[in-house]
């Protein structure tokens, strides 16, 4: 009985020390969106999965959305959310919202979260220290969705550095001093390419990539570039799922070793996806 008790209490852990020992000192970039974000039990749990990476030595960079939070309050003035190619088409009182809401409540509630689990965290958004400098996505002056231009990777370095762990809200400034909002799997790309990460990991409302999106049982664990744009020809990725696709390819032929896009919504699937052989979404690789 002794023994039985030994394993169950340790034999997870010594499973992923191998995992650990590997990704001590590696920096992760990981993006955090969608409904997720809403369940606020959920919403405690991710930040402890987050806070678990970075006591064991692993350097992180929290990016984040927040669309079901911007389409509430768009909701409640009476403006309709519009949408190209999964990625949000943005008039200038729509920019509005989505700068209150994201660099000034949903911002400030994850760095609550990380301090009250006594890990020291920084919020900024793209304005901060010129960290996200963007311009026009669209060739229209009514349309603030951004393109990110530059990274200013000197504010990260100087915190991750020193044991700080960013969180960063994607809203960006212009050179022309306009406010750019930034699709934050973009961001969460552009900023792991910056810093060389190890990895990518997009926490999403699906399961990762399904050949069938009515099939959770159709999830694709492992894929190459070259298999993607098979599936993007035949359709099978389209949607919103073409920009975290885009934004997982630019960071591979950027050097980031693997990029991940898992579901959000699952209890523990960061460190599912992380320590376990099998893992919990789809991971995608030169």
């Amino acid at each position: 009985m002794l023994n039985s008790l030994k394993d169950d209490r340790f034999s997870s852990l010594i499973d992923i020390l191998p995992f650990i020992k590997q990704y001590s000192g590696c920096t992760f970039v990981i993006k955090y969106g969608g409904s997720a974000m809403q369940n606020v039990l959920l919403q405690s749990e991710v930040i402890k999965d987050i806070c678990f990476l970075y006591s064991m030595g692993i350097k992180v960079v929290l990016v984040h959305g927040g669309g079901p939070f911007i389409n509430n309050w768009l909701t409640k003035l009476d403006i309709k959310p519009k949408f190209k190619d999964g990625i949000r088409v943005t008039d200038s009182k729509t920019m509005e919202i989505v700068e209150m809401v994201l660099v000034g409540k949903v911002n400030k509630q994850l760095v609550s979260l990380f301090n009250q689990n006594n890990i020291s965290s920084v919020g900024l958004s793209g304005k901060d220290s010129n960290l996200i400098v963007a311009s026009s996505l669209f060739d229209s002056p009514d349309n603030l969705t951004g393109k990110i231009d530059t990274i200013n990777i000197e504010i990260l370095e100087l915190l991750l550095n020193n044991n700080y762990l960013p969180v960063i809200a994607s809203v960006a400034m212009g050179i022309n001093h306009q406010t750019y909002n930034i699709n934050a799997d973009t961001a969460a790309g552009f900023i792991a390419q910056s810093l060389n990460a190890n990895k990518l990991i997009l926490l999403t409302d699906t399961p990762g990539i399904l050949l069938d999106i009515n099939d959770s049982s159709s999830l694709i664990k492992e894929l190459t570039l070259d298999y993607v744009t098979q599936l993007r020809k035949n359709l099978i990725i389209s949607g919103g799922m073409i920009p975290k696709v885009d934004c997982c390819i630019q960071a591979l032929k950027s050097n980031v070793n693997s990029t991940h896009i898992i579901d959000g919504r699952i209890q523990n699937a960061l460190l599912y996806e992380i320590f376990t052989e099998d893992r919990i979404g789809s991971m995608i690789i030169l």
